[in-house]
Parts: C-alpha cells; structure tokens; sequence
C-alpha cells in the first residue's frame, strides 16, 4: 500500500484520491482553530506561498479529538483560516486521527512515521506534559495533540514527523531538499 491509495473527502464531502498529489511534496497537518498552536497556520501559509509553485502541497486535516479546539462545521473552519490567517491552501473535511474512527490515512501516517521529531528540553518537557492531558493518546505511535506534522517525498515516502509544538517553519531546509532546489 501506498499514500497515493488513500481518498480523503474535500470540505465539500467529495472524494479526493492522493494520487493526484503523485511528484508532489506534501506536507500533511491536523489543525484546530481554538489550539494554542494555531498560530501556526502563518508558518504553513508562509511555507504554502514561497513553495506552492515548487511543488509543495499542505494538506490540512482539522481534528476535533484534543479538547474540543475545533469546534463548527467544515466551512466555519475553513472561513476562520481564510480571514484570521489569510490561508489559501484548502482544508479537508474534519477527521478523528486516533482511535476506532480515525482516518486510515492516519493510520498509515502513524506506522510510516512513528516518531516525531521534539527539539530542546522545554520542547520535550512540553509534550510530556501533553501526553498526560491528551484523552485519545493510548499508544506510542498515536498523535498526541493537533498540528502534529508529517513530510512526505515526491515519491510517496512518509520521511518526517514533526511534534505539534514546533513551528513548521523548522522543515523548511527539509522541504527545500525534497523539492530538489
């Protein structure tokens, strides 16, 4: 199995099969509005704007499972990030990424990558912290909060995860080289 088998649903509840996304790198996201870590919707528009034309892809999951930060439908969400944060790379349809009902996009994600990348001492304390309150956090390889990160190659590759904690910004010499620039 490939990431280019799975199909995610669009905002619109239509199908969107990855292997349209084949040459491209993508750069794979859950989200949620009322996160302290949503500010860094502005890293990844950044990273959306300078990359984009290059081949760079945001796919941007919103998740509702940590604390109830992603509240409202599809399109309040995707209206948010528009106008707070003036995204224009799209969102896909709300999803759970643990448990019984997570996306088995996710799952895949989860054992390609199963360790995320956590730099520095507070950044580690930090996340211990958060896989105490985390309710969906069961198994060593679960995403434990919203904007978990992960880097995939132009050939599919599953070749980063990134803690939700760090800025994306920190995988921009990483995009660069994936790009081929």
């Amino acid at each position: 199995m490939s990431i280019y088998d799975f199909k995610v649903k669009k905002r619109n509840s239509e199908e969107y099969p990855l292997g349209d996304l084949k040459g491209k790198v993508m750069l794979i996201v859950n989200t949620a509005t009322g996160c302290g870590f949503t500010p860094q919707y502005e890293g990844l528009e950044t990273l959306y704007e300078k990359y984009h034309e290059k081949g760079l892809e945001i796919l941007d999951f919103p998740c509702d499972q940590f604390g109830h930060q992603a509240p409202g439908t599809d399109d309040e969400i995707h209206d948010f990030c528009t106008m707070k944060y003036q995204t224009k790379f799209d969102q896909f349809a709300k999803i759970d990424v643990n448990g019984e009902n997570e996306l088995e996009l996710y799952t895949y994600l989860k054992e390609k990558a199963p360790k995320e990348k956590v730099v520095g001492l507070k950044n580690k304390m930090a996340i211990k912290a958060i896989e105490k309150i985390s309710t969906t956090y069961k198994k060593e390889n679960d995403i434990k909060w919203n904007f978990t990160k992960f880097l995939v190659d132009k050939k599919g590759n599953v070749v980063y995860r990134l803690s939700p904690i760090e800025n994306p910004m920190i995988m921009e010499d990483k995009i660069i080289e994936l790009l081929g620039e």
